[in-house]
């Protein structure tokens, strides 16, 4: 299956099976095509080269809820459930007409009976009233409006819906959008009895592990053919999200081998032509005497036959090679800044009696040069607001901040905002820095967080995971001393947060953290700080 937009191409060569019961998540990059194929796969768009064949029953959930703006939650729950509906006025007609005596409805009653069976309708209603509790909407009133819902609301319902239907394709961008710990729980279990089969997009790891039996990653990985041809493109790993870690990091390995063994047998060649193509025509040793001159030339000619041969060979080899190169792998360099960051030492901020009225209060923090320190609590809690404190954005109403001279705080907020919105994103980048924004050009580059065609894009034109992605950029290629990290996976692909954390792991940079990912937060290292409402 091929999809293009204009000249760019966002999905080639890809293929992929989802029998009954598979639970397929689908990563990649910010831009790798995971919600273009779920429409494709929906049958919402379609592809420029390839098929699609689709089960009779399809359920599709974007990222944004296609819901009505009139009606009511119990309408909206009447139309999730009106091919069981359908099915069941169909089955008390046929009933009715087995009663009358009409055997040749037999047939039709069988088929329709299995249809709802198979589709579990006869727990449809229930099925209902579950999802709507377990994700945290069962005490709103079925007769409230759509129309006022909010916007996380809006998307649970939707969510409960999809859940209803029991379809035989059910297909889900970013369904742990807008969920709670305890609505995600409950997003799992509700899944894997799912009869039929799904295919996810979502950048939740540990959403990944508990619910996925299969990962399609969209980015390139190589695949070496029998015949010994090479090509990259997407690869499938069976298993959970823990499953694909290891299988991945094993292919990247595998990878790395054959591009250095690619690399050895070019550079062999080209020595053995190199080499070779002088010693031709020259036998390199004694002029022979009039007594040897038979034996001389025909020692001669046979070490010139033997070098052709190796050149031919070599030839040969090196024409197979450039043929069939192994591309390099993928390199990790997005955050080398913060492994080579210039260390602090002692209390780098204190806080004593801190209060921003309504938001935060704090009686005493330190955070020193070897702190990592992960900030947890319930919205309103105050986590945004402490970083902010600390990175000296915000100003507390009553306390005291104390910060080191000349220190370097990169500070993430959890919203990208730029004074300009128009400006490129190379300007944002070189904001503040010494030399105009072209001298910048190359340090934004080395970052690889941002592709070489959007650098002059004007921010305002940038996605919302591609803006993440600069101000990311700007945060550790100024050498911090300090990290402050507001929600740092918000729109980052699985491959780059992945990263970002082993970054943090293996730095001696001290961070603050704040962060909803579950992953990260069960494997978190360090020391946790609990703030509580200040109502």
């Amino acid at each position: 299956m091929t999809v293009s937009y204009g000249l760019r191409t966002v999905l080639d060569g890809v293929a992929l099976a989802a029998p009954p019961g598979e639970r397929l998540g689908l990563v990649g990059e910010n831009g790798a095509g995971k919600s273009t194929l779920l429409r494709v796969l929906a049958g919402i768009q379609e592809p420029d080269d390839g098929t699609v064949t689709r089960p009779a029953h399809v359920t599709y959930l974007g990222q944004v809820p296609d819901l009505p703006e009139e009606g009511t939650i119990r309408g909206a729950i009447d139309a999730a459930l009106a091919d069981f509906r359908v099915l069941e006025t169909r089955m008390r007609t046929l009933e009715q007409a087995m009663a009358g005596g009409e055997e040749t409805v037999l047939d039709e009653y069988g088929e329709v009976l299995e249809e709802y069976e198979r589709r579990d309708g006869w727990s449809a209603d229930a099925r209902a009233a579950r999802a709507l509790a377990g994700l945290g909407l069962g005490d709103l009133p079925e007769d409230r409006r759509l129309a006022t819902l909010s916007g996380g609301q809006r998307s649970r319902l939707a969510l409960a819906l999809a859940l209803v239907v029991s379809a035989d394709l059910m297909l889900l961008d970013e369904p742990t959008n807008h969920l709670d710990d305890a609505a995600v729980d409950y997003l799992e279990r509700a899944l894997a009895e799912q009869r039929g089969a799904l295919v996810v997009v979502s950048h939740d790891r540990a959403f990944l592990d508990a619910a996925c039996t299969g990962i399609l990653d969209l980015d390139a990985t190589l695949h070496v053919a029998p015949d010994g041809t090479t090509s990259t493109g997407p690869a499938r790993y069976t298993g959970d999200y823990t499953a694909y870690l290891g299988a991945k990091a094993s292919a990247l390995a595998r990878w790395a081998q054959a591009r250095e063994a690619w690399e050895e047998a070019h550079a062999e060649a080209k020595a053995v032509l190199s080499t070779g193509s002088r010693q031709v025509g020259h036998q390199g040793y004694r002029a022979p005497r009039d007594n040897d001159k038979f034996i001389g030339h025909f020692l001669g000619e046979r070490k010139d036959a033997a070098v052709s041969r190796r050149v031919r060979d070599a030839e040969n080899r090196l024409a197979r090679l450039e043929d069939n190169p192994v591309p390099p792998p993928p390199e990790k360099r997005a955050f080398t800044g913060l492994v080579e960051a210039g260390p602090a030492d002692g209390v780098l901020v204190s806080v004593r009696d801190v209060e921003v009225t309504g938001r935060l209060r704090l009686a005493a923090l330190d955070v020193t040069a070897d702190s990592r320190l992960l900030v947890v609590g319930p919205n309103g809690a105050g986590k945004s607001t402490l970083l902010g404190v600390l990175a000296g954005v915000i100003e507390p109403d009553t306390g005291a901040v104390r910060r080191q001279r000349r220190l370097r705080i990169g500070y993430l907020p959890q919203e990208d905002a730029y004074a300009d919105p128009g400006a490129s994103a190379l300007t944002v980048f070189a904001a503040g820095r010494h030399g105009p924004p072209e001298e910048w050009r190359d340090a934004l580059r080395r970052t690889g967080l941002l592709h070489p065609r959007d650098l002059d894009k004007p921010v305002a034109d940038l996605s919302v995971g591609q803006q993440r992605r600069l101000t990311l950029a700007r945060v550790v290629s100024e050498g911090p001393q300090l990290l402050l990290l507001d929600e740092p996976t918000n729109h980052l692909s699985v491959a780059l947060v992945e990263e970002l954390q082993e970054a943090l792991t293996t730095s001696s940079v001290p961070v603050v953290l704040v962060t909803h990912d579950r992953w990260w937060r069960r494997r978190w290292d360090g020391a946790t700080l609990a703030l509580s409402p200040t109502g």
